[in-house]
């Protein structure tokens, strides 16, 4: 038998924050945080400091249709470069999320891509709008949190 045919989805948001990229990567690879700055992200089970390649972590989301519990592993950290981590789903199937820091004029660009490696469908547009909503609203944030402490 045939698996259902899945479908690829990436999406990649970044912004300029006026700090060094150990001060932002410290920040986002620590999930203690993104409750301060990702607005589905109500609760994390993890220590409060940044995770490194193989730990584990546990969120829990609002999402319109309810709570969703999520399982992550950090797969790669490269202070303070790279940090990827993936989450196994029934919903969506694999999440995957890479962070990366670098060094430009005005400090450090953080870009933050969403993989779903294997979608049952694709999103629909009013999806990817409010994703780009909310990756919005959470650079903004970021930006906020860390140039605020990196003074």
């Amino acid at each position: 038998m045939n698996a259902p045919a899945t479908v690829a989805f990436e999406r990649s948001h970044d912004i300029v924050i006026n700090a060094p990229a150990k001060a932002v990567f410290d920040y986002v690879t620590n999930p203690q945080s993104w409750p301060e700055w990702l607005a589905a992200s109500h609760h994390i089970d993890s220590e409060n400091r940044p995770l490194d390649t193989g730990e584990l972590f546990h969120e829990k989301w609002h999402i319109r249709s309810g709570e969703v519990s999520l399982n992550w592993i950090v797969r790669a950290c490269v202070s303070p470069k790279l940090w990827i981590v993936q989450a196994e789903t029934d919903f969506i199937g694999p999440i995957v999320v890479q962070y990366t820091c670098e060094d430009v004029a005005g400090g450090t660009k953080f870009t933050r891509t969403l993989r779903n490696p294997a979608r049952k469908k694709p999103p629909t547009d009013e999806q990817i709008a409010n994703m780009d909503a909310e990756a919005a609203v959470g650079l903004a944030n970021i930006k906020a949190n860390v140039e605020k402490r990196a003074r």
